[in-house]
C-alpha cells in the first residue's frame, strides 16, 4: 500500500474525481481517490479510509521546499560556514560565530487564520488608514548561546550596519575572533561598511551563498516574531504599543536561550547543528 501511494495518484483516482474523461489524474491524493484505488477499501467510509491510514502511520505532511541557490561556490561557502561554527564550538571563550540579518514589519497586520466566529476585518483608525508605517530591525544571533541583539529605527542602512559591527565589538571585549555570518545585501559590501570593518579586525565576514536564507537561522526567528506578534495583530491604531510588543518579544533572547536554539535549527540533527557538536 505504500509503495502504491508513493507513486502518486493514477487512472482509478482519475475515473474517481474527473470532471471530464479526459481530465488529468490529480497530483495529490484525497480520502476519495485512495479508496477508489485499493478495491478492498471499496465500501468504507471515508472516516474509515482515515482510519485505516492511521495504522498504516500514514497521514497528512507537507512536501519539503525544493531550495536552491544559484551560486557556483554554493558547496565552498558552506564548507567555510560550518567550519567557522565548529571552530567557535571548539574554542567558546576565543571565538564567536554570530548570524545577523535585517527585517522590517508594518503598522498594517499581516493576515492570518484565528478562532472566531467570522472572518477577521481589517481594524484601521481613521488616522494611519493611508500611513502603513513601517519599522526595521537589524539583529544578531549568537550560535552557541541564543543571545540576541539588535537595533532598529526607520531606515536601516550602512549607517546602522556601521553601528551593530561596533556593537558586536563591545559585547564580546574577550573574543579572539568574530565571526558575522551574513548573506549579500548590497550594503553589507559598502565600501564605507568595508572601510568601518577593516578598523575592527577582530570581526571576520562570513558571506553566505546567495539566496540561500535556509543557511541563516535568524531568519526563522523574525518568522517567529511575526507569527506571535505581527501577524492579524489589533495594534494599527497604536503604533507604540505594537511596537512596544515587538521589542518585548526580541528582549526575551537578551540572555540567551536553548528554546530559539532548537526552534531555528542550531540544536538537534540539521547540519549547522552538527557542525557546532564537539565529540
Amino acid at each position: 500500500m505504500i509503495e502504491r501511494l508513493r507513486q502518486g495518484p493514477g487512472e482509478e483516482a482519475q475515473q474517481e474525481v474527473a470532471v471530464a474523461p479526459g481530465g488529468p489524474p490529480p497530483s495529490r491524493w484525497t480520502l476519495r481517490t485512495i479508496r477508489a484505488t485499493f478495491p478492498w477499501m471499496e465500501d468504507y467510509t471515508l472516516s474509515g479510509v482515515w482510519y485505516v491510514l492511521r495504522r498504516y502511520d500514514l497521514q497528512l505532511r507537507s512536501g519539503r521546499v525544493q531550495m536552491f541557490s544559484p551560486d557556483p561556490d554554493y558547496e565552498d561557502k558552506v564548507t567555510h560556514l560550518h567550519a567557522c561554527l565548529h571552530e567557535a564550538a571548539l574554542y567558546p571563550d576565543e571565538v564567536v560565530a554570530l548570524f545577523m540579518d535585517e527585517m522590517g514589519y508594518y503598522r498594517w497586520p499581516a493576515p492570518a487564520a484565528d478562532w472566531m466566529p467570522a472572518a477577521p476585518q481589517p481594524s484601521l483608525v481613521a488616522a494611519c488608514a493611508d500611513n502603513n508605517k513601517q519599522w526595521r530591525t537589524i539583529g544578531i544571533l549568537n550560535a552557541l548561546s541564543g543571545q540576541v541583539n539588535y537595533l532598529d529605527n526607520y531606515i536601516v542602512g550602512r549607517r546602522y550596519v556601521i553601528k551593530m559591527y561596533y556593537l558586536i565589538e563591545q559585547l564580546y571585549p574577550d573574543a579572539r575572533c568574530i565571526y558575522v555570518v551574513q548573506d549579500n545585501w548590497s550594503i553589507h559590501s559598502h565600501p564605507d561598511v568595508l572601510e568601518a570593518l577593516s578598523a575592527l579586525p577582530r570581526i571576520v565576514p562570513v558571506w553566505l551563498p546567495t539566496y540561500a536564507p535556509w543557511l541563516n537561522p535568524i531568519e526563522k526567528l523574525w518568522r517567529w516574531l511575526r507569527q506571535d506578534v505581527l501577524k492579524l495583530h489589533r495594534l494599527a491604531g497604536n503604533w507604540d504599543e505594537l511596537h512596544h510588543r515587538v521589542t518585548v518579544f526580541l528582549d526575551q533572547f537578551t540572555d540567551g536561550s536553548q528554546e530559539l536554539l532548537r526552534y531555528v535549527g542550531l540544536l538537534g540533527d540539521g547540519q549547522l547543528a552538527q557542525a557546532l557538536r564537539v565529540p
